[in-house]
């Protein structure tokens, strides 16, 4: 096996020593078969707790895949990228889904609840993940580490840093899903008052404070192992939130959002520009060992995924198998497994990207998808058949081997953060006069020369203007690069084209042709049993 990082190395060491279950009280410590004194033992105890942390956002329990941390939800769909993931694309233009689960259909049709098991799902995931952090904290303060590390404060100091940073990703996700709810840290009581409330104002100070520190708390940008982040990620993140400030604060912050991701692209990490047998340059950094190079070094952060060592019914399993037929081996054949869920579909909505600004898709390799047995429009939701197939993730190696064996699970490492993200954000800022506007054409036409097949230096036909960048263009753009990374909804909301009726694409609403939603749906609920469980919480308007 290729060794894929932290998460790989420790994480099933990690999981005897410590089991999680989620309680309705979130500043709770989760409990544990073993207590702290006998787990955070010396550097090495601490690296296999921090190994839980980071695998939080990749596996669901601490016996398998089958196994879940948090009750209410079936355990695979309960993975947080899988959730994450979902809140992100299936309610948008880029994917819909044939299954009808509690709350899934809902999700694409704009009609959920504070009563939506996914919505709850999601929430309890984030939180879990809050708590852990949080634990870990407690037993990572000055004092511990002096006491239990000795000549190692120094790395210690950095694995509690990693921590700040995981749990500050959780809270920007609860930023951004939910505006406001719960806030904990491991300043509180175990056991004491129920949480307080957060306003989403409250909760973006507390965030953007975190990142900040973190840009110089974390391990120099580069120097991290696998999978563990290091400086660039927390400039990445804090991207992100300055990226979408106006939508969270009512103050745009595009300036410090150009700032930002200019601090991740001047840090070392490069934009692929290497093709291998079995995928375009593009293609290679969504295969079964992205995580070696030259594909690595441009993930910036990615979630550790192994077809034998961290396995999970979510994750990349869940976008590999998901959006694959159970009846196609051809299919199958290229994406690296032996069945497929039948599940995972695309509107003609993203297909229309490429190929009206592409002129075809065989010229732009970002754009691939599946057509054989398949058809663009979608007149039922639950027809697999109906809607493409997408052939982003595929468990195989850049020379082509497949990997999913006979578990089918994936090694694909789903990029939480990547450079060419970075190099929109930028753009994006400089079409609204934030951000020097030769310097956004020149990556934007880096990312495009890629697409097509071009060096990335020089000028090729694939290359735009300047009078041709603007924030709509960035806007399409986004979703041909980002398609199925997590980042469209946001995008969306962003734009003002999430829930009006201006931007419409099929299904959305409910109905085939499209149509807009009340406003309250660029929020998820609290779930209705945290607001029963804690009189603190107040819910978003309009549920």
């Amino acid at each position: 096996m290729v060794y894929r990082g932290l998460t790989a190395l420790s994480l099933s060491t990690a999981l005897m020593a410590l089991s999680t279950s989620c309680t309705k009280d979130l500043d709770q410590t989760p409990k544990y078969e073993l207590t702290p004194d006998k787990v955070y033992t010396g550097l090495a105890g601490y690296k296999q707790v921090l190994a839980k942390l980071y695998g939080g956002f990749a596996l669901t329990g601490s016996t398998g895949p089958s196994s879940s941390d948090i009750g209410g939800i079936d355990a695979g769909t309960s993975d947080y990228i899988r959730q994450w993931w979902s809140a992100q694309e299936l309610t948008t233009d880029e994917a819909v889904i044939a299954w009808n689960d509690p709350g899934v259909q809902e999700w694409h049709r704009m009609n959920w609840d504070a009563t939506d098991p996914l919505t709850r799902g999601i929430y309890s995931r984030i939180y879990t993940e809050i708590a852990l952090c949080n634990e870990f904290l407690r037993e990572s303060t000055d004092d511990k580490l002096s006491s239990r590390l000795g000549g190692d404060v120094a790395q210690g100091k950095v694995y509690r840093a990693e921590a700040r940073f995981l749990r500050a990703v959780a809270y920007m996700h609860i930023i951004d899903l939910f505006g406001n709810g719960p806030f904990v840290t491991e300043n509180d009581v175990v056991g004491g008052a129920l949480p307080v409330y957060y306003t989403r104002q409250q909760l973006y100070n507390f965030v953007e404070s975190e990142l900040t520190a973190l840009t110089t708390d974390l391990a120099p940008a580069r120097s991290n192992e696998y999978g563990r982040v290091d400086q660039a990620a927390a400039h990445g993140m804090l991207a992100r939130l300055y990226l979408n400030a106006a939508v969270y604060t009512g103050t745009p912050q595009y300036a410090k959002a150009a700032a930002e991701a200019d601090a991740v692209i001047k840090s070392g990490y490069s934009l692929n520009s290497t093709a291998a047998p079995a995928a375009s340059a593009y293609g290679r950094l969504f295969l079964a060992d992205n995580n070696l190079a030259p594909a690595k070094n441009e993930i910036i952060w990615p979630v550790i995924f192994d077809v034998n060592s961290v396995q999970s019914y979510g994750g990349t399993t869940f976008l590999v198998n998901g959006a694959t037929s159970g009846a196609d081996a051809n299919w199958q054949r290229k994406v690296g497994q032996t069945t497929g869920w039948g599940g995972l579909r695309t509107t003609s909505a993203l297909f229309d990207k490429f190929f009206l600004a592409g002129g075809d898709t065989a010229r732009d390799r970002r754009g691939r998808f599946y057509t054989q047995g398949q058809t663009l429009a979608i007149n039922d939701l639950s027809q697999f058949t109906q809607g493409l197939g997408v052939l982003k993730y595929r468990n195989i190696t850049s020379t082509g081997a497949a990997q999913g064996g006979a578990q089918n699970f994936s090694s694909v490492d789903f990029p939480m953060l990547r450079l060419a993200d970075m190099m929109l954000i930028y753009a994006e800022a400089a079409t609204r006069g934030n951000a020097d506007r030769a310097t956004a054409l020149g990556y934007v036409n880096q990312i495009r020369r890629r697409a097509f097949g071009f060096p990335l230096t020089g000028t090729s036909s694939a290359d735009i203007t300047d009078v041709q960048m603007t924030s709509d263009f960035i806007l399409d753009e986004r979703a041909r690069e980002m398609h199925w990374e997590g980042t469209r909804r946001s995008d969306l909301i962003r734009y003002g084209k999430f829930t009006e009726n201006t931007y419409l694409w099929p299904w959305k609403g409910g109905v085939a042709a499209g149509q807009g939603v009340d406003a309250k749906y660029k929020l998820f609920p609290l779930p209705a049993s945290d607001l029963t469980t804690n009189p603190n919480l107040k819910q978003n308007p309009g549920y």
